[in-house]
C-alpha cells in the first residue's frame, strides 16, 4: 500500500513541474496536445526519493530480486530505487534495457549486473502511452529466462499501454493516471 502523504506530495510536484500543454509527437509516434516530462521530477532529489519510496511500497510484498526498465525513462528511477532499497536493507539489483543492442564493447541489450535465468523482476518506466517501450523491456528480460512479477509506471497516459500489457499476461500498476493529473484523454 502506498503512503498517501508521499503520493500527494509527488502529485503536487508532477502538476507543478512536468506538464507542458503544447502539440508534441510522443515516442510512440502518436501526436498529443500535452507532454509529461517526468524527468523534471525524477531527477530532483525530492522527486527521486518520493518515486522510489512509492515503487518500493508497491513491491514490498512481491518476491522481486531485480528492478529495471527502458532507458531513459527508467534510468533516474533506478538510481533512486537502488539506493533506497539498500538503505532499507532489501537491496535490489538494477538493470537498464537499451532501445537496441549495443554495437560495440560488450554488445549488451541489457545493462547492469547480469540477470540470470529464473530471476524475478519488476519492470518500471516513467510514463506509459502505448506500452511499446515497456513491452520491449519485458521481452528482453523474458528472453534471458527471467520472470516478470510486476510492471509499474509513474504515469499511465491511458492510451493503450495497459491493454497491450494484458496481451502478455501482465497488469500495469501506475502511481498516477492522466486523470489524476487533471488531464482528460482528449487533452
Amino acid at each position: 500500500m502506498m503512503d498517501n502523504k508521499v503520493k500527494q506530495r509527488l502529485l503536487q510536484l508532477i502538476k507543478e513541474k512536468t506538464l507542458f500543454y503544447q502539440p508534441v509527437v510522443l515516442s510512440s509516434g502518436k501526436r498529443s496536445n500535452y507532454y509529461i516530462d517526468a524527468k523534471q521530477v525524477t531527477l530532483l532529489p525530492e522527486g527521486a526519493y518520493l518515486v522510489a519510496k512509492l515503487i518500493l511500497d508497491l513491491i514490498k510484498d512481491e518476491d522481486v530480486e531485480a528492478i529495471g526498465g527502458p532507458t531513459i525513462g527508467a534510468d533516474p528511477l533506478l538510481g533512486a530505487i537502488n539506493c533506497l532499497s539498500y538503505l532499507n536493507q532489501r537491496p535490489l539489483q538494477g538493470f537498464i534495457v537499451r532501445k537496441e543492442q549495443k554495437k560495440h564493447g560488450m554488445q549488451r541489450f541489457i545493462e547492469g549486473p547480469f540477470l540470470k535465468k529464473g530471476t524475478k523482476v519488476a519492470i518500471i518506466d516513467d510514463v506509459v502511452t502505448t506500452g511499446e517501450s515497456i513491452i520491449r523491456a519485458v521481452k528482453a528480460v523474458k528472453e534471458l529466462g527471467c520472470e516478470v512479477v510486476k510492471v509499474i509506471a509513474l504515469v499511465d497516459r491511458c492510451e493503450g499501454g495497459r491493454e497491450a500489457l494484458k496481451k502478455y499476461g501482465l497488469t500495469l500498476t501506475s502511481i498516477f493516471t492522466i486523470r489524476e493529473l487533471g488531464i482528460g484523454e482528449t487533452s
